[in-house]
């Protein structure tokens, strides 16, 4: 019960009592007020419309025995449900059975009480029906507000998902194009260079004028420091175009064989051999689920710990055993070369077919170089 509805009551009680003590003939009937706060107290407790009903029928009974009771009938019809039920509810109509006895009571009273009673009785049911409509505005504002806060948190959730698919992209982009910048480098410059390299020597060896010799050798230097330049500038560009995970997360946005959740909890990065090496592992692994598995989920799982790195690709086929697994390693399923790569980095690795088909590896950190 809220405070405004118990501030309505103690009005309405307050009124109904004056009219009744005003009455000397019904002063002595203390049992009428007792029985009328106990009745609207236990009305006011209880939500269910059958047990207010009940309540009120109750009340109805009563007021044969005790007439006194009608003067506390507008106390009882705040919380009869009329007026402030929305819906149609089938006990509704029954309830008007307790107008009965106050009909019944006008014709014994005195004129000022036969209007006062009904105009409380009509004030009681108009301010019960207000605070039900101010009601349902409250909750409705709160559903409002909880619906508000709930679309904002998922709109932050999906604008910060997005903030990431851009850098993602960004950086994917990025990476791509120093990539493609370094191929331009090395397959027209560097070619360019080779063959100059390779026609001042040509010259240099079918030169017999030696005060041309030591310009064709200065040439060749030259040519070649530039070579060597150009080589450590299209590495550089290379080695910084290696992103570990958004490497990996291009192949796995990329994997359409079955659904593969992906895992990334490295805030050091690896030496860029080992990285190279990681997602040489990944490709083989994706691919080995592809071709000789029947998984309907997959997961990936790259994850950094203060002495190693650990790599898990772990599927839920059932159609590989363990003795297919050293089959396959004979017949080149891609797994030996796996380990290859793992054992050059000193690392271990263990294959699991027990449940699913996975494969653990780790890679100890400071022997990656």
């Amino acid at each position: 019960m809220t405070a405004a509805n118990l501030t309505n009551k103690l009005i309405i009680f307050a009124c109904c009592l004056t009219v009744f003590l005003g009455q000397d003939h019904w002063k002595a009937s203390v049992v009428s007020v007792l029985v009328s706060v106990s009745i609207s107290a236990f009305a006011s407790y209880f939500d269910s419309v059958g047990i207010k009903t009940a309540l009120t029928l109750v009340f109805t009974a009563l007021t044969l025995f005790y007439p006194s009771l009608v003067f506390f009938l507008p106390l009882i019809a705040y919380d009869i449900p009329i007026l402030n039920d929305k819906p149609l509810h089938k006990y509704r109509y029954i309830n008007l059975l307790c107008m009965v006895p106050l009909v019944e009571f006008l014709r014994t009273v005195p004129w000022p009480v036969k209007g006062i009673l009904p105009v409380l009785l009509l004030l009681s049911l108009l301010v019960s029906y207000h605070a039900w409509l101010l009601e349902n505005q409250r909750s409705r504002l709160l559903r409002l507000s909880d619906r508000a806060r709930e679309m904002a948190i998922r709109l932050e959730k999906q604008n910060r998902e997005l903030l990431e698919k851009q850098h993602y992209i960004l950086s994917l982009a990025t990476l791509n194009e120093r990539n493609r910048i370094a191929r331009e480098i090395h397959d027209n410059v560097g070619h360019l260079l080779s063959s100059a390299i390779l026609q001042s020597g040509a010259l240099l060896a079918l030169n017999r004028d030696e005060r041309l010799e030591e310009n064709l050798k200065n040439l060749s230097a030259t040519l070649s420091q530039a070579m060597d330049n150009i080589r450590a500038s299209v590495h550089e560009l290379y080695d910084e175009s290696i992103d570990l995970e958004t490497q990996i997360r291009d192949i796995v946005n990329k994997f359409d064989f079955c659904e593969i959740h992906f895992d990334y909890g490295i805030n050091t990065p690896p030496e860029k051999k080992l990285q190279l090496a990681i997602i040489f592992i990944l490709k083989e692994a994706l691919t080995n689920v592809m071709k000789h598995s029947n998984a309907t989920h997959a997961e990936l799982i790259l994850r950094e710990h203060p002495a190693f790195y650990q790599l898990i690709v772990r599927d839920n086929g059932t159609n590989i055993s363990q003795a297919a697994v050293n089959e396959g390693e004979k017949e080149g399923m891609g797994l030996k070369n796996i380990t290859d790569r793992v054992l050059a980095f000193n690392g271990n690795i263990n294959i699991k077919t027990d449940d699913g088909f996975t494969i653990f590896i780790t890679f100890p950190r400071g022997n990656d170089k």
